[in-house]
């Protein structure tokens, strides 16, 4: 074997280093599946993940509906993502968490932004404190993942030079509004604007931080109901742009979880 040989050989057998993953939460009613199972396969991977809360210090909670059924049961997490949870709530990053104020965000090698629909997302969507160490973190050029209500987050956090969106010049999905609207006239009846966390739709504002719409905005194919799972993904849909990953609703959360690890071990790989 020559030594270039046995140099790449060495290469491919470095281990991945493990790395600081940064997921603020409101202190109610984030998707229970879009934190649980993240959180599950990149610790698996052997990362760490930091939560925080916008006081810390007191463990959050998922929206409860979302762990029963939203609506004659049905709706709601799938067993896995429950189970996940779960095992969640026992975790010491989980039951601890930091408050936003208290981060350095170039501790973390990470971001990731989780969605939620109940009313107890608006503060966590509408922190200006949460949104200055979103912006100084996306300055630090490192991997960027945000699912669902998520994306919202970015979409709204301007640049210091400019006023610009995070997302002015990205390429990302987000909720769409197909879904958001049906998942609305379903439930409406019974649980009133529960699904609209805001008058205007996650993908319509989203849209409007868009140098570009047409172009940059990628729906993705039409889904009802199907959803992606630990071995399967041919019901899920994520779009990336260089760091950043997004993907549309918590049927995504598996593939969103491995493609936001890959954008990690490729980050590690560019040092």
């Amino acid at each position: 074997m020559t030594d270039a040989q046995g140099n790449a050989a060495g290469a491919q057998r470095a281990p991945t280093r493990r790395r600081r993953i940064w997921v603020p939460l409101p202190d109610r009613d984030f998707d229970v599946t879009e934190v649980a199972v993240p959180w599950r396969l990149l610790t698996r991977a052997g990362h760490e993940l930091v939560f925080a809360t916008e006081r810390g210090g007191a463990a959050p909670a998922a929206d409860p509906r979302l762990l029963t059924g939203v609506l004659f049961g049905q709706l709601g997490a799938d067993p896995e993502a429950r189970t996940f949870y779960r095992e969640l709530e026992r975790a010491q990053e989980f039951v601890r968490p930091v408050a936003w104020g208290a981060l350095d965000p170039g501790a973390f090698d990470g971001l990731l932004l989780p969605g939620g629909h109940a009313a107890g997302m608006r503060p966590y969507l509408e922190s200006e404190s949460l949104r200055a160490r979103v912006a100084a973190f996306w300055r630090l050029e490192r991997p960027v993942a945000a699912i669902c209500h998520g994306v919202l987050v970015l979409a709204r956090t301007r640049e210091p030079a400019g006023g610009k969106s995070l997302l002015a010049d990205r390429r990302t999905t987000c909720l769409p509004k197909y879904m958001e609207r049906l998942a609305f006239f379903l439930t409406a009846w019974r649980l009133g604007r529960y699904y609209r966390t805001y008058p205007l739709y996650v993908e319509e504002e989203v849209r409007s931080a868009l140098a570009d719409a047409g172009r940059q905005f990628v729906r993705g194919p039409l889904t009802l109901g199907a959803r992606g799972t630990a071995t399967d993904d041919r019901a899920a849909f994520v779009v990336e742009d260089g760091r950043y990953v997004s993907a549309r609703w918590p049927g995504d959360a598996y593939l969103f979880a491995r493609r936001f690890q890959a954008l990690l071990e490729r980050a590690q790989a560019d040092e």
